[in-house]
């Protein structure tokens, strides 16, 4: 009996970037893996291009959905709607990748990744060695962009290597503690046993820090997250690839991100950390977190005012985020200690 191939599922999810869409389909199209279908959601697009470059030229083609949503309702309900259609139907996919417009795949990327998933079942994410890609210039680089997140003993969570020029210092597979959102590749019973409230990512985070969220969720629960350097992947991000390893640095690139960017982070970080964070964790660090937080404010006064209505936000939902920590912490399947061990000293980063 001939083992039937695992159904991929992907999320393309597209607000008002057109000029990105034709190279990421294409890229799919050309996959040398072919049980795949495609869920296109536009969230609402002031401009209606991308929608139509879609109709146009993928309309046809019967693995292709195309979603026009009447509202922008976030990065994070978006994903939830698409894996929605994805795992909750008759014939289900086995993996579900959310993908953003901006990102190219090389021909072998899902043939490398299956293959290596399916191996380890214990995988919820995982994804490949991902490039900066030129754009302007059309053209591939060797600039990391993420080969998974790399989590701080004060919460600060990075997209490891992002910035470094790959001289093979990332080609060993290690498990990480996370997946960055630019192209994640989910097991259905991982997203299944995550779910909170009936979502798998945390709409009350609109966008910007779910797809961390969603990884810090899954160690809790006992899976695990993969980087698979084989496989590689190219992205275009448009926030711009910096390195962030150090506090200098971090600081220096914030000019390059917007204000809505930088609010929605901001609470996002906070309803994360109360949400997920074991206390006997945060005791353990809590100088790095103390230290953090205490000077956070200081900061925002001199440098970002703007941000203190962040705050506000963040108290205004901490009563529904702590109704999801208590359904999480009810399957906590990771020890304390276990679980501390993905978090790790600044200077315990090797570039």
């Amino acid at each position: 009996m001939i083992k039937r191939e695992p159904k991929i599922a992907i999320i393309i999810i597209h607000y008002n970037t057109p000029g990105y869409l034709k190279t990421c389909s294409d890229a799919i199209l050309k996959q040398s893996y072919k049980n795949f279908e495609i869920h296109f959601i536009d969230n609402n697009s002031p401009s209606k291009e991308g929608l139509e470059l879609m109709k146009k030229n993928y309309g046809h083609l019967p693995q292709i959905n195309i979603i026009p949503n009447k509202k922008n309702i976030g990065y994070a309900a978006a994903a939830n709607q698409g894996i929605a259609l994805a795992i909750e139907r008759k014939e289900p996919a086995d993996y579900v990748v959310i993908t953003n417009p901006d990102i190219i795949y090389s021909p072998t990327y899902f043939e490398k990744i299956i293959k290596r998933i399916e191996k380890k079942p214990k995988i919820a994410g995982i994804t490949g060695k991902v490039y900066k890609y030129d754009f302007e210039n059309k053209k591939p680089t060797k600039i990391i962009d993420t080969v998974g997140l790399f989590a701080y003993k004060n919460r600060r969570i990075i997209d490891d290597g992002q910035g470094l020029t790959d001289k093979g210092q990332f080609d060993k597979e290690r498990e990480v503690f996370g997946i960055s959102g630019a192209c994640p590749l989910y097991r259905r019973e991982a997203l299944e046993d995550a779910k909170i409230m009936g979502e798998y990512m945390d709409e009350d985070f609109f966008m910007y820090k779910e797809d961390v969220d969603l990884s810090w969720r899954f160690l809790l629960l006992g899976w695990k997250n993969l980087y698979f350097p084989k496989a590689v992947a190219f992205h275009g991000r448009g926030t711009g690839i910096y390195e962030r390893f150090k506090t200098g640095q971090v600081l220096k690139n914030r000019k390059n991100l917007s204000k809505f960017q930088k609010t929605w982070s901001f609470t996002n970080q906070r309803l994360m950390q109360l949400k997920n964070d074991l206390w006997i964790n945060v005791f353990k660090d809590f100088l790095h977190i103390f230290l953090r937080e205490l000077l956070m404010p200081f900061y925002v006064l001199l440098r970002e005012p703007y941000l203190f209505k962040s705050y506000l936000n963040f108290f205004k939902l901490a009563p529904k985020i702590l109704k999801k920590r208590r359904t999480i912490m009810k399957k906590l399947r990771i020890s304390a200690k276990d679980m501390h061990k993905y978090f790790r000293n600044q200077s315990d980063y090797k570039m």
